[in-house]
């Protein structure tokens, strides 16, 4: 696995795992708590060291999930993870960004993390009611005491980033972004290339469709979130069905597999860029990691950047409700 830099020197590998599906947003696991500690556990062996959570995320027991999981390879690892959300009652209500809570969040996912301080601790959407002056510098003294080492930003606008990163230094931001969500390129980008930021794009295969497994005919077990999701409505899923025929006609030529193209094009945008695809497979798991192994050449390049625009995509990547919370 190669290694990259995100922003303040930050060293993790190439391709890193989102977690969040182990324990939500994708149906019932078909796997016990046992064996996603064991996959965990072989994305360390397969050369993955950048692991992605959230106190959100169940809520809660996917840290505990990650936290036992890496605990006996915590010197090997970088783990991320976020506040930001008001929870009660076992849901999201609101956001909630206030010091005292981010403080709160920071000790809380300290123990379920098993560890003795956060690597990287991103703030999971932007709080219109809290100044992002305020976030940064409570993520500052955090650092200070040695509970965080690194600060993040989760599906900011440019102007939050500019202003996070004037009170302390921002190492990262995350965001989607993939061959059909490319919503990043017109601003975020160009700022985190000019104040040296590293990028981080979550749902880097679309959310299961950037692999060719999806179709118009496929149906989501109930919990699913791709059933809320307009982009995976069946008649847009139809209209989307060429772009992804296109990747996957790429990728048989290369002896890859669409996944795998589509992961390596994110890794060409910038050396910058750590995709975190998630999965609960350790096979998957060695599939995406062999996406550093896929070299693209340029005028295959040029045909992916121009994908979306030359077939359009079809529905929102979030619902009416979510498309609120971000770029903020």
């Amino acid at each position: 696995m190669h290694i990259r830099t995100l922003g303040q020197g930050l060293e993790v590998s190439a391709i890193g795992l989102g977690a969040m599906g182990m324990s939500q947003s994708y149906g019932p696991n078909p796997g016990s708590r046992e064996e996603m500690i064991a996959v965990l556990r072989s994305a360390v062996d397969e050369g993955v060291t950048f692991f992605d959570t959230a106190e959100v995320y169940g809520p809660y027991v996917n840290e505990e999930l990650v936290g036992e999981a890496l605990e006996p390879v915590r010197d090997r690892v970088v783990i991320a993870t976020k506040f930001g959300w008001d929870i009660r009652n076992g849901k999201s209500v609101g956001l909630d960004s206030r010091p005292e809570q981010i403080r709160r969040v920071a000790e809380a996912s300290l123990k379920r993390l098993r560890t003795d301080t956060i690597d990287l601790f991103y703030q999971h959407r932007v709080d219109p009611d809290v100044p992002i002056e305020d976030v940064a510098g409570t993520v500052r003294e955090l650092v200070a005491e040695g509970k965080v080492k690194h600060f993040g930003l989760s599906e900011p606008s440019a102007e939050t980033i500019r202003k996070a990163h004037a009170t302390f230094p921002v190492t990262a931001v995350q965001s989607e972004y993939s061959l059909w969500t490319r919503d990043p390129e017109a601003e975020v980008l160009p700022t985190l290339t000019e104040l040296g930021i590293g990028f981080v794009p979550f749902s880097p295969l679309g959310k299961g469709f950037l692999t060719g497994t999806v179709s118009s005919a496929t149906t989501f077990s109930e919990g699913d979130v791709r059933n809320r999701v307009p982009r995976f409505q069946a008649e847009n899923l139809a209209a989307n069905q060429k772009l992804v025929d296109h990747v996957k006609g790429l990728a048989e030529a290369k002896g890859a597999t669409a996944g795998q193209v589509a992961l390596a094009w994110l890794l060409a945008q910038q050396p910058w860029i750590v995709p975190i695809p998630g999965t609960r497979r350790t096979e998957r798991i060695r599939e995406n990691a062999a996406a550093t192994q896929v070299a693209l050449s340029a005028d295959e390049r040029a045909d992916l950047d121009r994908l979306a625009l030359r077939l359009g995509v079809h529905g929102d990547r979030y619902n009416a409700e979510h498309m609120t919370y971000v770029n903020r």
